[in-house]
Order: C-alpha cells, then sequence, then structure tokens
C-alpha cells in the first residue's frame, strides 16, 4: 500500500490508535528516507535546525512510548543515577517502546564496569537522570514497527543475545568503512546526549512521565532498547550471566589486541591493571599465540589470578619499577605491545616507557575528563614508538567471534567473573568496585 493510500484508509476510518499514529509517522520517515539519495550519508541532519532541546522532544515524545508489552507488564523497574555523590535508587519506568531496527531485550545480567563509576563519580560528563549499564546479555522480546525482515529473522523473539556497549548505527561514514568502533551516531547521540540516534531516549518514569537519560542501552534494567546492530546471538551452551562480560571487558580487549596492537603469535605483551578488562586483555594475548605475557598490577591477589589467565610474568608496580622489570624479562628490549588498562597519567608513561623501539603503546583506560599523559618526545620521534588509543572493538564483525572463543573455552568466562549479586545489590557493587575491593569482573543478575 502507497503511503497516500494509507493516508486516506486511515482518514476515512477516524480510527487512528496510538500504534497507527506510530507507524504513520514512522512510514513517513521512511518514505522521505528511501526518496533522499543521499540521507545515509547525513545522520544528523534531521536536529540540525531544530531548536527543540533534546529533553523537551524526548518529554513530547513520551506520551505516545508508553505501551503494554504483548502478554506482559507495561512497566519495569531500573536502576537510576541521579548526580555525583548520591546513591543509586531503583524507579518504575513505563516499558521502553523499541523503534524501527530496534529490539527490546529482558534484560539477564549486567556487568558492573568501571566506564559506569567514572559516571557516577562526575569524572565522564553524561546526562542525568541516568540508567547506566552497558554489558548485557538477555531475551529478545519485542521488535521496533518497521524493523527490517533479515534483523527478525535473525532475531526472533525468545532468542538469547549479547549486547556490545558501542551500539552502531550501520549507516554513518565509519559503520560504511567496517568500523563500528567509531560509529558517528553512537557518539554524537548516545554518548553525547544520553539518547539513542532519533534523539530521544527510550526510558520514561511511571510516576511523572519525565525522560531518563541512557548510557549505551541502559542496561541496569529488567527490560532495555537495543540497536540491532549491537546484538549477536548467544548460543543455549552459554550461560547468561558469566556471557554479559562479552559486551565490554573482554570486547574492548579485543578492540585493543585486534585491531589497536594487530598482536601476532610470538610477540611479547604487557597489561598495566589487570581488572576486568586487563585480564581480559591476557587471555586474548594468550589466544593470539603471545610468547611473553608480563602483568603489571599493585595487587598481589589480581597479580596471582593473572597467572590463570595467561600470564608468563606478574610485576608488583609497588615493589619494584615495572618499567625496569618489563626490559629485564625482555632482555632490555621492551615487549612488542604495552596496553594501559587503567586510565592513569603515571601507568601511561609506563606504558609507552615499557615497549621496544618501533612498539605499541595501546591505550584503553578512561580517566578524568581533560586527563593529560605525557611522552619523552624525543624518545617517541626517534625509537618509531606507535601510541595508540582504542575504545573497544567491531560489533558485527567482533561480537560474534568473542562468542566463539568463549563456546570453544578459548576464553574463560567462568574464570573472568569473580563476583556476582542481585539486582538490588548493584549499588553496593559499584561501591565495591571504587574501594578497589573487586579482583575481576562483577555480574548484576537480573533475571
Amino acid at each position: 500500500m502507497s503511503f497516500r493510500h494509507f493516508l486516506r484508509s486511515a482518514i476515512k476510518t477516524s480510527r487512528i490508535t496510538s500504534s497507527s499514529k506510530f507507524a504513520l509517522s514512522s512510514a513517513r520517515s521512511t518514505l522521505f528516507a528511501t526518496s533522499n539519495g543521499d540521507w545515509n550519508h547525513r545522520p544528523f541532519c534531521s536536529d540540525s535546525n531544530s531548536s527543540t532541546s533534546v529533553s523537551e522532544k524526548s518529554t513530547t515524545a513520551s506520551a505516545s512510548s508508553y505501551y503494554h508489552l504483548s502478554g506482559g507488564p507495561s512497566h519495569m523497574r531500573a536502576a537510576v543515577f541521579w548526580e555525583p555523590g548520591k546513591p543509586l535508587t531503583f524507579e518504575d519506568f513505563h516499558m521502553p517502546r523499541p523503534k524501527a531496527n530496534e529490539v527490546l531485550i529482558k534484560t539477564k545480567a549486567c556487568g558492573v564496569c568501571h566506564s559506569d563509576l567514572h559516571v557516577m563519580k562526575g569524572e565522564l560528563p553524561f546526562a542525568s537522570p541516568c540508567v547506566v549499564g552497558h554489558e548485557i546479555t538477555g531475551e529478545v522480546v519485542e521488535h521496533g514497527q518497521l524493523t527490517d525482515s533479515k534483523i527478525i529473522e535473525r532475531y526472533p523473539v525468545g532468542s538469547h543475545v549479547v549486547g556490545a556497549f558501542i551500539m552502531p548505527c550501520g549507516s554513518c561514514f565509519f559503520c560504511s568503512k567496517g568500523q563500528d568502533d567509531l560509529c558517528e551516531a553512537f557518539f554524537a547521540y548516545n554518548r553525547a546526549k544520553g539518547t539513542l540516534y532519533d534523539g530521544e531516549t527510550r526510558l520514561f518514569l511511571r510516576n511523572s512521565g519525565k525522560p531518563v537519560y541512557m548510557y549505551s542501552m541502559g542496561g541496569l534494567a529488567e527490560y532495555c532498547v537495543v540497536p540491532a546492530h549491537a546484538l549477536a546471538v548467544l548460543p543455549n551452551t552459554l550461560p547468561y550471566t558469566e556471557s554479559a562480560i562479552l559486551g565490554c571487558a573482554v570486547f574492548t580487549a579485543y578492540g585493543a589486541m585486534a585491531h589497536a596492537a594487530e598482536v601476532r603469535p610470538g610477540d611479547a605483551i604487557a597489561v598495566i591493571g589487570i581488572g576486568g578488562v586487563g585480564s581480559s586483555c591476557l587471555q586474548i594475548a594468550r589466544a593470539f599465540g603471545a610468547s611473553e605475557i608480563i602483568a603489571v598490577d599493585v595487587q598481589d591477589e589480581k597479580l596471582q589470578k593473572a597467572k590463570m589467565f595467561g600470564a608468563t610474568h606478574c610485576v608488583n608496580a609497588l615493589k619494584e619499577d615495572a618499567v625496569k622489570r618489563i626490559k629485564d624479562i625482555t632482555g632490555g628490549m621492551g615487549v612488542d605491545v604495552a596496553v594501559e588498562a587503567l586510565g592513569k597519567p603515571q601507568t601511561f608513561l609506563q606504558c609507552v616507557q615499557s615497549v621496544r623501539d618501533g612498539g605499541k603503546a595501546v591505550m584503553i583506560g578512561l580517566t578524568l575528563s581533560g586527563a593529560k599523559g605525557e611522552v619523552d618526545i624525543n624518545h617517541l620521534v626517534r625509537r618509531q614508538i606507535k601510541v595508540i588509543g582504542s575504545y573497544g572493538a567491531r560489533a558485527r564483525q567482533d561480537l560474534p567471534k568473542l562468542i566463539k572463543l568463549a563456546e570453544s573455552g578459548i576464553f574463560n568466562l567462568t574464570a573472568a567473573v569473580s563476583r556476582t549479586c542481585k539486582f538490588e545489590e548493584a549499588g553496593q557493587a559499584y561501591k565495591d568496585l571504587d574501594q578497589g575491593a573487586i579482583s575481576g569482573r562483577c555480574v548484576v543478575e537480573i533475571m
């Protein structure tokens, strides 16, 4: 049916329901998108001339966003971050509604990550109030209207899925080149505004209808909306809880090792900071055939566990000069690749100083917004040292690979998850993470 016939029919019957209005609006958007040849090259043009703020747009849109899940509830609970210094609170929300090419997930598990903690401490600017949590597994319960049929076939209702924290739009300049980790829409909308790619959040408080923003998909919730390109099917052989870390801790480590460092068999690797991401780097380095894998931390407990993940040498940076020890282990050369997984100026410098001539220093640790790292410029220039930033992997290419690594046992998910907790205990888990009391990765079970 053409758009004109659809409109005429809707007016004639005088029975346009809220879902019909949504379909009508979506049809108009789709018609415009498909009739404009350069639409995919201008992913943000719809907001460029608008004077309406994201908050105003989200509040206006909220009335048509409330709906009952077919055969299920009309509302859910989520953990809300309000402002630095205040604890997470659990609030009731209207059921989030997926739009075209988005999927509604019943969340089963969500990892506890330092990136969330940086937001909660005010070290990384982000829209608030928001729902944090960006490392999830769950079950598909609904698809947005006008979702591509191939997406519905790939993720039918009932599918087990894992979600990546970098949620590619699939059509921007970088996504079209396969560089999902640099997706323009993700950084311009989600990280800059706390919304999805129409400039609107999917989260609205039940008591007031006010919008709450989304850090990635806002995973510390009973349900969450995820753009389909950020998902991969989780086989029934893998558990929901432990598999949640595939979407960030393992995802970040793989991006650093495969794309930034381009690790080769026989390479010597040093990982500075053995938390959830750092320990995943050790496992990925081992899987890639690294010969020497040096773990650096200040806690003996973490270093002891590092041996389980593939570390051939351990260095306690409180007890000895980490750079000197790395050079000693490698016969004075330094490592082919050093990875910084803490986000501190001191470890940034250690990372650069630990690599051999022509080596790569890969930075993956986030830190206080605006923090600076210093390097010796002459050493960098004369010895051809490469300093590379890496935020994560590429969801469409890499997430299925990580699932296969876990399914085959090459990546040990069980060993990587050091603690689990109930949904109501999420706030305490972040406090413990901040105090260094979690040695690996903690996962919140929401089932």
